[in-house]
């Protein structure tokens, strides 16, 4: 649980970038003008599909664990995820030499697990139904000795997982709107200070899937709230609420969270393929996919995009685009 004196500002943000600039990606922003001329408005994808690892997550991974010092390195570090932030937590570890181990769902995508794996990851299974995630990676922690990297409450995770913002707002000037996926709305909570600060007049939104209410209610209501684990084609969303420091920041900075359907999602990945020739994760399209389906009122104006990961299963790829 975050800390009620920590916070993140711009300032932590711009460090992070400045520490991620010749390691992580500077990924492109995509331009479609068919996509322009379907929803009547400017569309600046930023494609964080292509980071390293394959999502945004490898931002906040590398910003957390370059600043352990070499006691806290020496005896490594355990985190928890469905997926992305486990890949990058073990790609980022690789790199500096710390040994992670991930605590993963039974149910997380195989091309995720197995990416964690190639990284040098120890992945642990547990059941995201009957067990609880903190829990185990903590008994982990307890008995190695190892740092919990808690990605939900870091700041550091969420400084880093900003910078995608940061560079999207620097090199695009005057946007109206910013729309980024929102799980246990870290990256949405970085993309707001991130592009608060550079465009102080710019709107910006999450995307969840319309079956998990969480982010949306938390944010109406100003506390967390924790819910069922939801049935959605977005696994990198099945958790069940966003996390404490993340709800303070959006609390602040955000104008509002929209659900997406998984049908819509399903859309978006289908435009991304076909027309811009672009393999993004369902999790990673849902801010698309609000865009899409007009979830999001952006006809006219200038909209930045975050595209946040491309780990999506070959055969749920090969379901989506049948069903096209």
């Amino acid at each position: 649980m975050a800390n009620s004196t920590q916070t993140v500002n711009a300032h932590d943000v711009a460090e992070a970038y400045e520490r991620l600039r010749h390691v992580a990606t500077h990924t492109p922003v995509l331009r479609s003008r068919t996509l322009d001329e379907r929803v009547g408005a400017e569309v600046f994808l930023k494609a964080d599909h292509l980071q390293r690892g394959g999502a945004f997550k490898f931002r906040g991974a590398y910003n957390a664990l370059a600043q352990l010092d070499a006691d806290e390195r020496a005896c490594g570090v355990v985190g928890f995820s469905s997926g992305n932030h486990a890949a990058a937590m073990a790609y980022a570890g690789s790199l500096l030499g710390i040994c992670v181990t991930v605590v993963m769902p039974h149910d997380a995508p195989d091309v995720k697990v197995i990416a964690t794996e190639q990284y040098g990851a120890l992945v642990v299974r547990y059941d995201r139904f009957n067990e609880n995630r903190t829990e185990v990676a903590e008994a982990i922690a307890k008995r190695s000795g190892a740092r919990i990297i808690d990605h939900v409450e870091d700041p550091h995770v969420i400084a880093g997982q900003g910078t995608a913002a940061f560079e999207l707002c620097r090199e695009i000037d005057g946007l109206d709107v910013v729309i980024a996926p929102t799980g246990t709305a870290g990256l949405l909570a970085g993309t707001a200070i991130a592009a608060r600060a550079l465009q102080p007049n710019v709107l910006v939104y999450g995307a969840e899937p319309e079956s998990r209410t969480a982010a949306r209610k938390a944010l109406a209501s100003g506390v967390v709230v924790t819910e069922a684990v939801p049935t959605t084609l977005c696994d990198g969303m099945q958790t069940t609420s966003i996390g404490a420091l993340p709800l303070r920041i959006i609390s602040e900075h955000v104008t509002g969270i929209v659900g997406v359907d998984d049908a819509q999602v399903s859309e978006a990945v289908r435009y991304l393929a076909l027309r811009m020739k672009q393999v993004v994760e369902p999790s990673g399209a849902a801010g698309l996919a609000a865009v899409l389906a007009e979830q999001v009122a952006v006809g006219g104006k200038r909209v930045g995009v975050i595209l946040s990961g491309g780990n999506i299963a070959p055969a749920v790829l090969t379901k989506i685009l049948a069903a096209s």
